[in-house]
Formats: structure tokens, sequence, C-alpha cells
């Protein structure tokens, strides 16, 4: 079994060796096209991970390492976020658009891992994805993405209550190896966003083998096909990935992918730190800029300024929505009236300009962010700031002035300084605007996360970031059918707990719509449905700022902050 944690001293012996101290005078060799082989691209996480196996990636974090380990059938394209070509090699989709054949890329080989037979990793078949599409119609502790595919692929739904039932009989699902190479998958209708959720880490390929000889500790012992392997992990301290030098992939010069040698992913909560650290050249990236910092790194015109100068900005529209949530079946909250003069007591300006020092923009509309490909997000009438309309619904509510109003706690996940800042913004102008008392808690993120999914907190602290570009990705989360039946339960995509039989409704109706432009009017009326329920808190939509060091190539900035290091490469 792969070691889980290193000591501190074998830990810095490891990164000295593979670059992760000083690069500069390292001598990259160079390709065709120019490019340059080695080096470790050096990074930092303000929170630590929560599982690093594909079915349990449910955040950011885990989600930027295992981007790099493991793959499924398609992925994004980092430059646009297109779909392209993975696994498969090429698919076609039925004139019914019900059916979807892929051929499977040849000659593709599982990380050499001590699951397989002498430890050497064996050839990718379609009969791996059968299995990887079982599991993730399977109901366990481990895996949290079954709700965005069992209401798609053809009997995933019924295969999944019959196990969770312990039924006698468990129908199939309707994903089929034809033979070694071809795979079909059967839909229960059309889904305008199949490709897409392909896509997920969700659907990423891993062997039986690792699963059956790691069991629970799959959950931080990789086994995928992507272009690094996990070398180590030092828990809360760093993540090391390595070269897997027999990926199938190549560059348009015929180059082997990858180019770098590895990556080196810490975990410094204080955002000043890890800013200091990117300035003395220890890191190759610089995500989010400090608050307190951004007035010396930024003028008046967007532009770098002063020192900072030398590094390269990109500034991208982040497809985000920072957003409380209430826990609407909570004694307090199950009233609509005061989630709604929550709504009206914020002012989202003063917060996304003054506070987010920029790095937002107010959320006026719904839940979906600014940018989505295909959505105008303007239709959507969301809330302004009016104190004396707070103030009425707070009434009607029963607690005038806030009187009688039971203290409410306000649960947010520790790192990084800016959520901590606008949570004490908005804990002002609640207890200004409604007269009501709100407590802060910080919690580390793991705990943050099982807090909401579990209901053990009715007020909290969330952003959703894209898995896919589409509005859909984001409505998902209202839908009522994702709800458990029982608190013990974790509700992994309907946190909020909300569930209104028009909205489920509306709901199918858009996913089933093939046609694009009917699609969105649909997409426009679930978002406003949800933004007149309120069952969740719009604060701003993201913008996103990164620093990057001047000779790091390829490293595309998207909507989605979606990372691929496969062609990322060093100029030095």
């Amino acid at each position: 079994m792969r070691a889980i944690c290193l000591s501190v001293i074998t830990a810095i012996i490891l990164l000295t060796s593979c670059g992760g101290g000083n690069q500069k005078n390292k001598e990259h060799k160079i390709a065709k096209g120019g490019v340059k082989y080695g080096g470790y691209f050096r990074c930092n996480e303000s929170e630590y991970f929560k599982s690093l196996f594909p079915l349990g990636i449910t955040e950011s974090v885990g989600h930027h390492i295992i981007s790099q380990i493991y793959e499924g059938l398609v992925a994004f394209n980092p430059k646009d976020l297109t779909i392209e070509p993975a696994l498969a090699q090429s698919w076609t989709v039925s004139p019914d658009a019900k059916t979807y054949t892929f051929k499977i890329r040849p000659g593709v080989y599982f990380q050499d891992d001590t699951c397989f037979a002498g430890g050497k990793g064996r050839l990718v078949t379609a009969n791996d994805f059968v299995y990887c599409f079982n599991q993730l119609c399977s109901p366990d502790v481990k895996n949290s993405g079954f709700s965005f595919y069992t209401s798609v692929i053809a009997g995933a739904q019924e295969h999944f209550n019959a196990l969770q039932n312990k039924e006698a009989q468990v129908p199939p699902i309707g994903v089929t190896a034809l033979n070694d190479s071809t795979l079909q998958i059967q839909l229960a209708q059309p889904s305008a966003d199949f490709l897409s959720r392909l896509a997920l880490p969700f659907a990423c390929l891993f062997p039986k083998e690792a699963v059956d000889y790691y069991k629970g500790d799959i959950l931080y012992n990789t086994v995928g096909t992507g272009p690094y392997r996990l070398k180590a992990v030092k828990q809360d301290d760093a993540v090391i990935l390595v070269r897997n030098d027999k990926y199938w992939g190549k560059d348009e010069f015929g180059n082997q992918l990858p180019y770098m040698d590895g990556i080196k992913i810490s975990f410094i909560k204080e955002d000043k730190t890890e800013m200091l650290e990117f300035q003395k050249g220890n890191f190759e990236m610089k995500y989010r800029l400090p608050f307190d910092m951004i007035d010396d790194i930024i003028d008046e015109h967007k532009q770098l300024k002063g020192e900072y100068k030398k590094y390269v900005l990109q500034i991208m529209p982040e497809l985000t929505t920072q957003f409380y949530g209430f826990l609407v079946q909570d004694k307090v909250f199950s009233n609509k009236n005061v989630r709604l003069a929550f709504n009206y007591a914020i002012d989202r300006a003063k917060i996304a300009d003054y506070t987010a020092k920029g790095e937002g923009i107010p959320c006026f509309n719904g839940i979906v962010p600014l940018g989505m490909p295909g959505y105008d997000n303007s239709q959507v009438k969301g809330y302004a700031f009016d104190v004396a309309k707070a103030k009425e619904y707070m009434a009607k509510a029963g607690y005038p002035g806030g009187k009688g109003f039971p203290k409410v706690t306000l649960e947010t996940n520790s790192g990084g300084g800016r959520n901590e800042k606008v949570a004490e913004t908005i804990q002002k102008m609640l207890i200004e605007n409604l007269g009501i008392d709100v407590e802060i808690t910080q919690v580390v993120w793991a705990q943050h996360t099982n807090n909401v999914e579990t209901g053990k907190s009715n007020f909290w602290r969330y952003a959703w970031i894209a898995d896919y570009p589409d509005p859909i990705n984001f409505l998902n989360l209202f839908y009522g059918k994702n709800v458990p039946k029982t608190f013990e339960e974790a509700s992994y995509t309907n946190p909020f707990r909300y569930i209104n039989p028009k909205y489920d409704a509306l709901y199918e109706k858009a996913l089933s719509t093939v046609d694009a432009a009917e699609r969105n009017k649909l997409y426009v009326q679930l978002d406003q449905m949800v933004v007149d329920d309120a069952p969740f808190l719009p604060i701003y939509y993201s913008v996103n700022r990164r620093l990057i060091q001047p000779y790091v190539r390829n490293l595309y900035a998207n909507g989605m902050e979606y990372r691929d290091f496969k062609e990322v490469w060093l100029d030095k």
C-alpha cells in the first residue's frame, strides 16, 4: 500500500531532488516546437483536500489534483471549456439522441501500481468503463456523484434504488461493452448536457483492482490513466505528483506528454504568506490576490504596477456564484419571509466593490453566473438593497424589529481572508438592518461540507464553481429529487433540502429539451423561481485573478478554473 504520510525530512529531500526548491539552475531539455521538458510546477491551496477518489470529489481542491491523475471518456479543453476526446477516441449519437457509442482509445494503460500483478498497469478496455459506471450508479458512502447520472442513464435510478433497498433483483444500467474497444451508453431520455457530465471527475476511469486492493484507503491511493501520478501525500502540508512516463498523449509535434517532471501542491492557509512565497519564486502561480494587497498590486486600470509588473496577470470572469445557504427544512428558515428579509438586508454592491475589492460582481440576478455560454441572466430579477422591505418581511415573519428572533450562527470555512471579511460585513448588515443577533463560526473545509450536507448547519457560506458550462449545473442544486429522505444521509447537490414539485417538473422538462433556445427559456424560469423562493442568499459572481511567473507557458485561464497541466511547460 502506498504510504499516505511522509516525515518532514523525507518530504524535504523529495522536494529538493525533484525540483521543489530552486529551479533556476536546472537545465531543461528542448523538444520539437521549441517546448522544454523538465521542472516542477509549484502552487498552493488554502484548504486541504477531502478526497482523491473520483466518485468522492465535491470540492475544487480535490478536483484540481485528480484532474492530472484520472481521465474519462471526454474532457474539457482548458482554453475554452469545449468538449474534446480523452479516453474515447471518437463517438456517435443516434438520431433520437438517446444512444451514445464510444470508440475507446487503443494502447492506454493504467498507471503502474502495486494493486496489479507485478506492479505493472494493465491495458484499458471498455469493460473498465462498465465497472466504473456501475459503481457510480450504486449507493456508497464514497459516492457523491450518483445524482448527476442516475436521472440520465437508462435504468440507473432503478438500479440505485434496488441496491439501496436491498432488493433481490437489481436491474442493469444502460452501459454496455460491445467489445473491448467499444462502449455504448443508453440514456433514459435525451440530455443536452450529457457529454459535459462525462467530463466530470465522477465519470473518470479507475480499475477494479485498485478498489479491491485499497478498499477504504482508495480515497487517498490513486490509480488512473492521466499524465501525472501520485508520488506522496504529506497531510496538511503537500501533495506531490510526478510524470507518468507511460502516458498515451502526444502534442501536435509528436512530443510525449506531459512536459514537466511533476507538480507540487502546498497547503498554506495564510494568503499573505502564500503571496510572499510566490514573490520569492517558490510558486509558479498565485491564485487570487490577498485582499489587503490588491491596491498595491493592481492600478485603477486593472494593470500591474511597481514591482509586480514582472509577473503575468490573468483576469477572467469566473463561472462561480458566491452565496449563503439556508436549510429550508429548519424551524427558523422554513419561513420564506425570513429568507426574503435576509436577502433585502444586504448591500451586494458594497460587498463586491469594497469588501471583495473588485473580485466580484454584485449578484442582482439568479444563481447562474455571468458569462455562461448562451445564457442571459439579466432576464432574472434578483434582490436590491432595501432596508424598508427587509424590515417589512421580518415583521410578516412574526419578528417586528427582530424582536423574538433566535440567535443565528453563520458557519463559514476557515482559510482565505476574503470569506472571513465578507462574513463580517454581512453579519454587521444583518444586525444593523434587521435587529437580530448573528454570530460567526469557522470550521475546516471537510467539517464544513459535512455539516452543510447533513443539515447540522442552518445558515452557511458556500460557493458553486461550474462543473461544466451549462446553467443546469447550477439549477441542479435545487432539484428536489436530490434530497435524501433522512438527515442521516448527506444531501450533496441540494444542501438547502429545498423541495418544490413545480420546480422539479420544469427542471426535468429543461433537461430533456434538445433545442438550445427553448431550453434557455426554461432555464430562466427555473432561475427566477428559485430566486423568488429564496432558499439561498446570493452575494456576488466571482472574478478570477491570478498571477503567474513570466516563464510559465500554456497555463490557460478559464471560467471554471479548470486546470490541465499536461501541456504546461516552464521556459527556463
